[in-house]
């Protein structure tokens, strides 16, 4: 997932703003799942609960990512070191990627290159989850130029459990439409959590309707994957 055209203006705080697009692909983990005639038949596996229920919307998860939760006070001075600010716009970028309040912090340990083209590597670290991302200068850069646009390109999924929870709940209730399931679960996840993009994540939720076990009734589970825009789910089995 690249966070593309970031800019930081160097005379203006106020100026300063992040990319909020992606150039990615889910590769269909972030897809709202198919009505409840197109479930294949027998996809329950008709056994026990998973441990961590999904009642509701989860507590902390917020609904925009203008959120003044969602952002990492105080914010730099307009003299700070480039490298100081654009650690904190990384900061504010995982929040905002996951939608959860949480401890962070960021360092570019070598220094964030202001240079056309130039590449440096950060880590940014969301409640003891460490995500490595890389920051690119724009090759239209120029040295004293207003502002500074770059690009910046997580190498690594940020799996968070009240996310995971929140879109199960989203994508597969009764309430947000999906007719006949009941009872959402999920395998008890980490508070947070590295792992790869585009990726199964090797945990599991489930959901219960009528219609699973060719018509008897039971649970269908749920792979929990990672895509470049969050948390999704594919059907096991």
């Amino acid at each position: 997932m690249r966070y593309p055209k970031i800019l930081i203006g160097l005379a203006a705080a106020g100026l300063l703003a992040a990319g909020c697009g992606s150039d990615g692909d889910s590769s269909g983990a972030g897809d709202r799942p198919a009505d409840a005639g197109d479930r294949p038949a027998g996809s329950g596996d008709g056994r026990k609960a998973l441990p961590v229920a999904v009642d509701g919307p989860q507590e902390d998860v917020v609904d925009s990512s203008g959120d003044a939760k969602l952002k990492v006070t105080p914010a730099p001075e307009n003299g700070a070191p480039f490298t100081q600010k654009v650690e904190h716009k990384l900061r504010e970028t995982v929040l905002r990627g996951v939608m959860v309040p949480g401890e962070t912090s960021a360092e570019c340990a070598d220094g964030v290159t202001q240079k056309a083209g130039a590449v440096s590597q950060c880590v940014v670290t969301y409640e003891g989850a460490e995500i490595p991302y890389e920051v690119k200068i724009s090759d239209k850069y120029t040295e004293g130029s207003m502002f500074t646009f770059y690009d910046t390109t997580p190498k690594k999924g940020l799996l968070v459990a009240k996310s995971v929870y929140n879109t199960l709940h989203e994508r597969y209730s009764a309430e947000a439409g999906y007719t006949g399931s009941s009872k959402l679960a999920c395998e008890e996840i980490p508070v947070a959590k590295t792992v790869d993009l585009n990726s199964d994540t090797g945990y599991t939720c489930q959901y219960w309707t009528e219609t699973a076990n060719d018509g008897e009734g039971g649970y269908t589970t749920l792979r929990v994957m990672m895509g470049v825009r969050g948390p999704g789910f594919e059907q096991a089995g």
